[in-house]
């Protein structure tokens, strides 16, 4: 039997992994974290989506005790601004589309368009996500109260596999804070902590890991080691030398900037959503924190330097900008051609990494430390499991880089080079062939990326219909059919938005309660 996982890196995907452990495995596994007090984390995955309610509902943390801590706010979805046109917005919420006579609303708007806002009239969320408000109540009561997961009301945990709802936000937060509050958690149930810096891995005659070399700590030996250490890949990449399969043939943003931006959110507000701002060569994102904005440039490098991205950056924040310290960051888009090989799993940025479009770089941590629990070894080391483990962590990061490339493929920009291109670059496989088929029938779950990505139907729809570059049709079935129940119920949307618009706080008021 298996007895020790050695992590080699903190940082979120460390501590994640190491916490998500120990609250599946208890005292039946030691878990050891190495940790180099010298290396810092990348800092911009600050965003997450709606599947993160499970990690901390698996670890028995209540929002109230963990939010604060770490300066969290809600997250009901994606504005995206400027990718149809200069001026233009629309929202990508975490919302299941309401289904009227078998056919989804988006497919009723499309045949007679309430207004000029789809996201609005198809979707509740968005009209909240506008108004910046809370989605639960001042006494925490959730706004759909059936979906709550901290209700109390189930007597077991889940994870991403069992989603059988769309729980209506995710969060924002301080990444090194959650870093720090799961050191906490981890440490309390029995993780040890080394601080120290890892000079070497060393491999037996099999080409498998036997133990790390630390610079004071000396050897730290385990059955089973986890690769944290990011883009530098070291156990994966540089130790067993597995081989990195990039995807910037189909994905060019391979450089960010960002910045930290202290801002006064009593007077401005908190506005529940991540912010997606297409630039020149890429986009701007902007992140509310309860004491501060995380706001940077995810540029490619082939059309804009460095220095012009800070600067693009500094003017899109205005004044506020002025003398803060700008962090430059190479990323290394693409994945490992397998996570796990032999003892080594690899969690975080050294498996994989997607540009943070759609704030997946949190769900690839997740995702992987779940599969790894579900996939567990034994003394055997069954060739079976870690086949298994790795097919379904390379079907998710396929399916993501997919979506992803749908944002730019779709987007009816192309006012310069860059968004003229993405329409004529290269795409994964199948996708062109879906993309066809969505022009007259939109994307459901028959139609999209076939294997488990995190990303449902009414994800594709929202981006369709809002980017607002390819063509879309109705089902020709429509014109025959009776269109008064699928009319009622988007006035439904309507009214029912109104009313939690006049009812919720703002989302300043809520965490400013808690705080």
């Amino acid at each position: 039997m298996l007895r020790s996982v050695v992590i080699v890196g903190g940082g979120t995907a460390g501590w994640m992994s190491a916490s998500y452990l120990k609250a599946a495995f208890a005292d039946r596994i030691d878990v050891t974290v190495v940790e180099s007090p010298r290396v810092s984390t990348i800092g911009v995955g600050e965003a997450t989506f709606s599947t993160v309610q499970q990690f901390f509902d698996y670890l028995g943390l209540r929002e109230t005790d963990w939010m604060p801590r770490c300066n969290a706010t809600y997250k009901l979805g994606i504005r995206f601004e400027n990718w149809r046109e200069k001026g233009h917005h629309f929202y990508h919420p975490f919302e299941r589309l309401r289904v009227v006579d078998g056919f989804p609303l988006s497919d009723w708007w499309l045949h007679e368009p309430v207004s000029d806002r789809f996201d609005k009239d198809v979707f509740l969320v968005s009209s909240l996500a506008d108004a910046k408000k809370s989605p639960r109540f001042l006494d925490h009561r959730l706004f759909e109260p059936e979906l709550d997961l901290e209700s109390g009301g189930r007597m077991y945990r889940t994870t991403l596999s069992e989603q059988s709802t769309q729980f209506p936000y995710a969060y924002h937060f301080d990444a090194a804070l959650l870093a720090d509050y799961l050191t906490e958690y981890g440490t309390d149930r029995g993780v040890r902590h080394v601080v120290d810096h890892v000079e070497d891995v060393v491999l037996d005659e099999r080409g498998w890991i036997s133990h790390v070399r630390t610079k004071e700590r000396g050897d730290v030996h385990g059955d089973l080691f986890i690769d944290c250490t990011g883009f530098r890949s070291l156990l994966l990449g540089k130790a067993m030398g597995e081989p990195f399969e990039s995807y910037q043939d189909t994905l060019p943003n391979d450089s960010a900037v960002a910045l930290r931006v202290p801002v006064d959110v009593a007077t401005k507000g908190l506005r529940p959503c991540t912010t997606a701002s297409a630039m020149d060569a890429g986009w701007i994102w902007t992140i509310p924190l309860f004491d501060r904005i995380g706001t940077g440039y995810v540029y490619a490098s082939d059309y804009c330097s460095p220095e012009e991205a800070e600067r693009n950056l500094r003017e899109f924040v205005g004044p506020e900008a002025e003398g803060l310290e700008a962090n430059h960051i190479r990323m290394r888009i693409g994945r490992s051609r397998n996570s796990w090989v032999n003892n080594c799993v690899a969690v975080g940025l050294s498996s994989g990494f997607v540009e943070p479009l759609e704030s997946t770089g949190i769900f690839f941590i997740q995702n992987n430390i779940e599969n790894l629990v579900k996939h567990f070894p034994d003394q055997n080391w069954s060739p079976q499991l870690r086949t298994s483990f790795n097919r379904a962590v390379n079907h998710a990061m396929d399916g993501v880089r997919e979506f992803l490339v749908l944002h730019y493929r779709a987007a009816a920009r192309a006012d310069n080079e860059y968004w003229r291109d993405a329409k004529t670059r290269v795409i994964p496989d199948g996708l062109g062939e879906r993309l066809e088929q969505w022009r007259t029938k939109l994307p459901d779950a028959e139609n999209i990326y076939p294997h488990y990505h995190g990303f449902e139907a009414y994800s594709y729809v929202s981006m369709l219909m809002g980017l607002g570059g390819i063509p879309l049709s109705a089902p020709p079935a429509l014109a025959h059919m009776d269109d008064t129940a699928a009319r009622k119920e988007m006035r439904l949307i309507q009214h029912q938005a109104k009313d939690l618009v006049e009812r919720l706080p703002s989302q300043y008021e809520y965490f400013a309660q808690i705080h």
